[in-house]
């Protein structure tokens, strides 16, 4: 047996006229008075497609563009992919990472007009990692993005690490961190400072 669906009827209401529309207009206005998210900003509403290349620098494993959001969506087995890559190289631990980081990492290649893989040196790191570093770095935070797999260490090759982190301060999203001696700069979706 098939169900139909009613036919749409319509009925003036006097109502409906100014009093709605005006509703309707001041509401939207008040819409567009309200701040919109950085992070929402950053990839620009007219992408159909988001792709990333990447190569984790120490399992020297790679993701060749893969799509990781298509139509509106993320989706949840390239991003299980994109997990597996950012792992914890030391522990082999896998977290899930934030999306907006991969839409950063996204939006930096789009502005420097990319198409080489980032390197990645450091993903999610896990509690004892992290302490690891600690003990024998004085740069590593007690309290680091990594932990919250909010956060990746990257170079890009054939790009100077100057104009990288040059690029990605101009996003005006999240942290950035500029560490020339070891030939990286950190990036994350935390709140926006730079180092």
């Amino acid at each position: 047996m098939c169900k139909t669906t009613p036919p749409l009827t319509t009925t003036k209401d006097p109502t409906f006229s100014r009093r709605t529309l005006l509703k309707a207009g001041l509401i939207g206005l008040a819409g567009l008075a309200l701040p919109i998210s950085s992070f929402a900003q950053l990839t620009g509403s007219t992408d159909r497609e988001r792709s990333l290349s990447l190569y984790n620098t120490h399992t020297g494993e790679s993701l060749q563009s893969v799509v990781y959001w298509s139509d509106g969506d993320y989706l949840p087995e390239a991003l299980a992919d994109i997990n597996l890559l950012f792992r914890d190289h030391r522990t082999d631990r896998v977290k899930p990472i934030d999306p907006k980081l991969f839409d950063l990492l996204f939006s930096l290649s789009n502005k420097l007009e990319n198409r080489k893989p980032f390197q990645i040196i450091s993903g999610y790191r896990s509690p004892e990692s992290n302490r690891q570093l600690r003990q024998a770095s004085s740069g590593v935070a007690k309290k680091s993005f990594h932990l919250a797999g909010q956060a990746a260490d990257i170079r890009l090759p054939g790009r100077n690490l100057a104009q990288l982190r040059r690029t990605a301060l101009n996003l005006r999203v999240g942290g950035v961190g500029y560490y020339p001696r070891s030939n990286f700069i950190h990036v994350d979706t935390g709140p926006h400072r730079s180092w």
